[in-house]
């Protein structure tokens, strides 16, 4: 009983916030400071306001699911074979190697910053979508390595040898037998990848100026109201919604497999 009301005060805990961020999207702008557990009367104005043309949020979608897919798919290709490596190959300072990975996962991103301004402005990369690719790859790809590398080693060497027994050169087992037993691992890490690099902020406002190529979460918080120190609480709590409910949907999509991937070696 104590461990079922523990779960569902956690769960209340966590969703709270969401829930709270969803009633208020629809409330309207004279209503939005009101405490009713429901919106009365319900309204889409301020859905309405995120879309007006002046906002640009549509572009601004779009490029996060830019920025987003290019680093994970480019993340994965090099992480996967990265950590197959690792994991299969023997060679001195491999374990150093790994812990180089985890090392930099570890190190403080927005010291990152200022270098990486420098450099991508002395190199014309401002503005542009590889000035949000390549430092979120610098994030995700350790994260996908380290992962990938515990979960290749988790599974059996005879597999592969099998398959190397019946023809195949190294390359062909890896692609044709052990990356779809990977599977689950892979499609853990590419979700957690994707989120990771679609809610980030710091690396995007910084590097981009120009507004067609600001992504949701910096537009999102460039929403300006009627006034000049006018926060438009409602639009900004609707582009919010926005913003989570692809994410929302991706995991409960795919939830069998995420929940497959991070219990995967769990037992034997």
């Amino acid at each position: 009983m104590w461990r079922r009301a523990a779960m569902i005060g956690i769960a209340v805990y966590c969703l709270v916030p969401f829930y709270w961020m969803v009633v208020s999207s629809f409330r309207r702008t004279a209503d939005i400071h009101a405490k009713t557990p429901f919106p009365s009367p319900w309204s889409l104005e301020s859905y309405e306001a995120v879309f007006a043309p002046d906002m640009g949020f549509g572009g601004a979608l779009l490029n996060s699911l830019i920025v987003a897919a290019t680093t994970t798919a480019v993340t994965l290709l090099v992480g996967t074979l990265a950590a197959y490596a690792l994991a299969r190959l023997t060679f001195r300072g491999r374990n150093a190697v790994l812990a180089l990975v985890i090392a930099v996962s570890m190190f403080p991103g927005a010291l990152l910053i200022v270098p990486l301004l420098k450099l991508f402005t002395a190199i014309g990369w401002i503005d542009s979508y590889q000035a949000m690719i390549v430092p979120s790859m610098s994030f995700a790809l350790p994260l996908t390595i380290w992962n990938l590398t515990t979960f290749f080693k988790q599974l059996p060497y005879d597999l592969e040898q099998a398959a190397m027994i019946d023809g195949c050169t190294p390359f062909a087992a890896f692609r044709r037998v052990m990356l779809p037993l990977a599977a689950p691992g892979v499609f853990t890490t590419a979700i957690l990848a994707f989120i990771a690099t679609w809610n980030e902020f710091i690396i995007a406002v910084t590097m981009i100026n120009d507004q067609s190529r600001q992504t949701a979460t910096v537009r999102i918080a460039q929403f300006t109201g009627a006034a000049r120190f006018d926060t438009p609480f409602g639009t900004q709590m609707a582009a919010g919604v926005l913003v989570t409910v692809p994410l929302v949907v991706l995991v409960l999509l795919f939830q069998r497999r995420i929940v497959a991937g991070l219990t995967a070696g769990a037992l034997k």
